[in-house]
């Protein structure tokens, strides 16, 4: 693992910790039982229920609804699209918790079948980026199943935990008390995420993924954002490695293409590190992350010359 992945991993499960404690930790949930959410340890209001009451008059529940309401929601928002206009779908490949299961499985799925998913057609060469070599073995089929129930019971708990006492779950989870409806949830969104984490993976997040496709549009529209580039004046270079950088996309893509092919991108950067380590002791990755000027070849297709260096899309 490059330093750079290395970080990465810190960034994903740094976040993924943060996920799950975030609840019991009153960082952020909506406590139904309360009917309101509660925002880092303290009750997070809207002021429509006072107003309803007769305890505000307009100008306060207004005031409530500026300060409580539009602009953290708006704020945050735009916080958020601003990072996806600069940078593309960096939060799917840094900090996502959702992606971070992705890649484990899909890790665990290669070592059990040699292929990253159910549906690829051809399995992936047994010699790595990093020279070593990894066998297919079925023993890693079990690895496969106990990660896809496993967290597939720690997201539905995570996410019951938002809406319910976290402390109220846990204590009748572990007291084999829990509720019918507590029951009922647990049991259908471990089963509707287990689906998922085994058959559809990074095809939710190319096809489903909400959160995922605003952030692909809004960095489809800036022609300068950060994207991987490929120097194509080395392109040649590339005939001594066994497309590394394709093998190792979490989201199947080639990252040696135009922009518009690499929609999905999550910048997760394993492409770049599979190249450095293909292209370890003799020169430069051909991949590398670009931005303004040149960046505009990954869009346009067109050799784009900065200070001697021209970068296109293949």
């Amino acid at each position: 693992m490059t330093t750079l992945q290395r970080r990465r991993a810190w960034f994903q499960w740094g976040f993924f910790a943060l996920f799950l404690l975030a609840p019991p930790l009153d960082i952020f949930r909506i406590d139904l039982t309360q009917q309101h959410a509660i925002l880092l340890g303290m009750d997070w209001k809207l002021g429509i229920d006072a107003f309803v009451k007769g305890e505000t008059d307009v100008l306060g529940v207004t005031l409530s609804l500026l300060l409580f309401g539009f602009i953290p929601l708006f704020g945050g928002a735009a916080l958020f699209l601003w990072s996806a206009w600069r940078f593309g779908r960096l939060y799917c490949g840094w900090l996502c918790p959702h992606f971070s299961v992705v890649e484990m499985i899909n890790k665990l799925m290669i070592r059990a079948s040699g292929k990253p998913s159910l549906w690829e057609q051809r399995l992936l060469p047994e010699k790595q980026a990093d020279g070593r070599i990894l066998m297919p073995n079925p023993l890693y089929w079990l690895a496969v199943a106990l990660a896809v129930i496993g967290f597939s019971f720690l997201w539905a708990l995570a996410l019951l935990t938002y809406l319910l006492p976290p402390f109220e779950v846990y204590s009748n989870l572990l007291n084999g008390e829990l509720t019918r409806n507590q029951t009922i949830f647990l049991s259908a969104a471990t089963l509707v995420l287990s689906l998922e984490f085994t058959f559809a993976r990074h095809l939710f997040c190319r096809f489903a993924c909400a959160v995922g496709h605003f952030q692909s549009l809004v960095w489809m529209a800036n022609s300068k954002a950060m994207v991987v580039g490929f120097d194509t004046n080395r392109a040649k270079d590339c005939q001594s490695c066994n497309n590394a950088c394709d093998n190792v996309c979490p989201m199947r893509l080639k990252p040696r293409t135009l922009k518009r092919k690499m929609f999905t991108c999550t910048e997760c950067a394993q492409c770049i590190s599979a190249c450095e380590q293909v292209q370890q002791g003799q020169q430069k990755p051909l991949l590398r992350w670009v931005s303004g000027p040149d960046a505009l070849p990954v869009v346009t297709g067109r050799d784009y010359p900065k200070d001697g260096d021209k970068l296109s899309g293949n």
